[in-house]
């Protein structure tokens, strides 16, 4: 295909601002499915993305477009709004030269609206603002027109006006995406370059492998060479979504689509290679994709220590699928063999574990999530801990750091008080705040072991959810950090053990104690569930025991009888309570987390 008829771009926004609907639009417009074919959504093909409503994976469309007797070839890439999938939006704008920056013409620009944005700047894309929603009552377009260009700073001349639901709009929205974006760049006489964009695992095929070409032609019988892992394969077929799967015979320079080679090495497929001819190798590798850090990590266990090899399988196999993530084997006393896994936030991590228990089949317990801290050592030795379990003795330590962020929050100004109440509340330091119209933008720096678990929850409540928020990791800092240990039946529970600021230790201490005592089942003796730091007890609730009336049967007659049986319960309890074991439900692990402390 020539190439100036080619246009690549993926669609950004906020949450819920209307992507994956407008996508639909698209496809329905170009014919890439039939009428009977289309659904809601259609490129949330994740059963997860359907039961949250949110899009989980980038996805890649090709669509026909006719216009004036010629046919472009319109590369569409879906992407997530959500922070915790950053890395997948950043990767979909390196494989496009353009952005479709979606915005609700209600509620107007959010937080991860400007955080793509600026995306798409850094990766020198042509944006075309769309305001979608235009049907709703509340829409108000010149307010939200302002505001793109106040707040984000980029020029609306070419901003059209659409509605996802109705398909308003949708013709002038291709017809801008001719006239405005630039076809990409390539030569299809030089050797082969093409950029590795994603993978995943299918059962029938093996690794499939998503590209975009940049130069040189691609296509099914040629051998191949991946730069970064050195490894080569003979290409088995060659095709592209549209959004069904179609076969192929090339892909030319500046198309995207994918492959299969009868990849058998999973790690051979690292997100962000070169892929070559093997014969005739291009000169330089691309730059690939920055390789994104983990901010919350926790361990992963079998519930059945029998599956722990069904559960490595199915991380290898994941993380061709899901790179941000990363995963190395942990020995626990309490629960055996297991995964220590990082994520990009608690929201990742749900997806993941999500993921695994429905994909793979597998039964998991998930410890209590944490942040990674700095422990400077009284040897001037620095290192990194990453899960409570591994902390060694207090008096090597000569002091902790922290992570902090840089939080974005835009709320109306009716709601401002209480949001800034709360992040004063969470050891926040403003940085800047403000003012758009009725709008306010709040700029603060946070620890984050303070956000990760709850806050965006308690922001979307506290402003009845019309605020929106956005962070990037900014530095470490000195702190007074504690481990708390959670102790069951006098017995250490890593799972449950974290890392708390000293000043909200023992609110959390009891805090925890009291939503175990509401999980954990009766025993037939009484249980002691305790909060530690240091081995000095600051909190403790009792779990009474299940009562068991043996006195039923005694009808009268001395009381020594009734005594001595009492006598003999108690001394059995007693002794169960020496040698018991406290099986903690599996979904107490998770559920003790869910606290609001600010209560």
């Amino acid at each position: 295909m020539d190439i100036a008829l080619i246009r690549n771009f993926a669609i950004i926004a906020h949450i819920d601002h209307g992507k994956s609907t407008f996508a639909d639009r698209l496809i329905e417009y170009c014919g890439g499915l039939a009428e009977r074919e289309m659904q809601s959504q259609v490129l949330d093909s994740m059963e997860l993305e359907r039961e949250r409503g949110i899009t989980i994976k980038a996805q890649t469309v090709r669509l026909l477009y006719r216009k004036e007797s010629k046919v472009f070839c319109l590369n569409l890439i879906d992407t997530p709004g959500h922070v915790d999938f950053a890395y997948e939006v950043s990767r979909s704008l390196a494989a496009c030269e353009g952005s479709l920056l979606l915005v609700d013409s209600s509620q107007g620009v959010e937080a991860q609206t400007l955080a793509n944005a600026y995306l798409a700047v850094e990766n020198d894309h042509k944006i075309i603002p769309i305001l979608n929603k235009i049907d709703l009552p509340s829409s108000e377009p010149e307010r939200v027109q302002k505001e793109i260009e106040e707040v984000i700073g980029i020029d609306t001349q070419n901003i059209v006006l659409t509605s996802a639901k109705t398909g308003a709009g949708i013709k002038e929205v291709l017809d801008s995406i001719i006239n405005f974006l630039p076809n990409p760049e390539g030569d299809l006489q030089k050797p082969l370059k093409a950029l590795l964009v994603d993978s995943w695992y299918d059962e029938y095929l093996g690794v499939v492998v998503l590209v975009r070409v940049k130069d040189g032609i691609l296509r099914k019988g040629l051998k191949i060479y991946m730069m970064a892992s050195n490894a080569s394969y003979t290409i088995d077929s060659v095709g592209v979504f549209t959004p069904k799967k179609e076969m192929v015979e090339e892909l030319c320079a500046g198309e995207v689509g994918f492959i299969t080679a009868n990849i058998k090495k999973i790690p051979d497929c690292y997100i962000g290679d070169t892929i070559t001819e093997d014969k005739r190798r291009c000169n330089t590798a691309l730059p690939g994709f920055k390789k994104m850090q983990s901010v919350v990590f926790c361990s992963l266990f079998p519930a059945d220590s029998g599956d722990f090899e069904n559960l490595r399988d199915a991380l290898l196999k994941l993380s061709l699928n899901d790179s941000s993530f990363e995963y190395d084997v942990e020995n626990s006393v309490a629960l055996g063999h297991g995964f220590r896994c990082g994520f990009l936030g608690l929201l990742h991590l749900e997806i993941v574990q999500g993921r695994l228990e429905r994909e793979f089949d597998l039964d998991l317990i998930t410890t209590a999530p944490s942040v990674v801290y700095k422990m400077y050592m009284r040897n001037k030795e620095i290192i990194e801990l990453h899960s409570p379990a591994d902390m060694p003795d207090i008096m090597q330590i000569e002091f902790f750091e922290e992570p902090w962020v840089l939080a974005t929050i835009l709320v109306p100004g009716n709601y401002l008080g209480a949001i800034l109440n709360l992040c004063t509340e969470r050891r926040g330091e403003q940085v800047r705040l403000d003012h758009a119209g009725d709008r306010s933008m709040a700029v603060y720096k946070l620890p984050l072991a303070e956000i990760v678990f709850d806050f965006y929850d308690r922001i979307k409540s506290i402003s009845c959810g019309y605020a929106s928020f956005d962070w990037e990791l900014a530095d470490y800092l000195q702190a007074d950090i504690v481990k708390l240990s959670i102790l069951v039946n006098s017995e250490p529970v890593d799972a449950l053990s974290c890392m708390v600021h000293k000043s909200f230790a023992e609110q959390r201490g009891r805090a925890l104690c009291k939503r175990l005592k509401d999980l954990i089942p009766q025993q037939l003796y009484k249980v002691a569930i305790q909060a530690a730091i240091s081995g000095k007890i600051i909190a403790r609730e009792t779990i009474s025991a299940l009562r068991k009336d043996v006195t039923a049967k005694c009808y009268g007659g001395d009381i020594t009888r009734k005594k001595k049986l009492l006598e003999k319960q108690k001394k059995g309890k007693k002794r169960m309570r020496t040698f018991g074991n406290v099986n903690i439900p599996k979904n107490a692990f998770i559920d003790a987390l869910k606290i609001d402390y600010d209560k």
